[in-house]
C-alpha cells in the first residue's frame, strides 16, 4: 500500500502544479478575455472558468500519454516490482492495472480541484515563478 499510495500522490502533485500553473498563465494572458466575459454579465468564477478550463485540463496529456504507453514502451515499475517480489504474472498485471486507473483518477481529481481553486480565486498568481 505504502508504494501505491507514494505513486497515487506523486501523480496529484504533478497534475496539481501543471493544471494550476497553465490555468493561471492562461488567465493572466487572456486577462482582457476574463473582463469581457465579467462585462457580459458572467461571475468571476464563470469568467476565469471560460478561459482557463481548456489550458488545466492539459495537465492530464502526460498522464495519459504514460498510460498508454505502458508495457509497449516501458516496464512499469508496480509490475516488475511485483514479479521480482515472486508474485504471479496475472497477480503482478492486476496490481498494475488498478495503479493505471486510480493514478488516472487522482490526476483528474487533482485537476478539476485546482481549476475549482483557481476559478473561485482561492490559488492566485503571485508572480514569483
Amino acid at each position: 500500500m505504502i508504494p501505491i499510495a507514494g505513486i497515487l500522490i506523486g501523480g496529484a502533485l504533478t497534475a496539481t502544479y501543471l493544471s494550476g500553473r497553465r490555468a493561471l498563465d492562461e488567465l493572466a494572458q487572456r486577462f482582457g478575455e476574463v473582463e469581457a466575459a465579467l462585462s457580459l454579465g458572467l461571475l468571476d468564477r464563470e469568467a476565469r472558468l471560460l478561459i482557463a478550463r481548456d489550458k488545466a485540463a492539459s495537465a492530464l496529456i502526460p498522464a495519459i500519454d504514460q498510460t498508454r504507453t505502458v508495457g509497449l514502451v516501458t516496464l512499469p515499475g508496480a509490475f516488475v516490482g511485483m514479479m521480482l517480489g515472486g508474485a504471479s504474472p496475472i497477480a503482478a498485471g492486476a496490481v498494475q492495472l488498478f495503479v493505471l486507473i486510480a493514478l488516472l483518477a487522482v490526476e483528474a481529481i487533482a485537476t478539476f480541484l485546482t481549476l475549482e481553486l483557481v476559478a473561485r480565486g482561492v490559488i492566485i498568481d503571485r508572480g514569483d515563478h
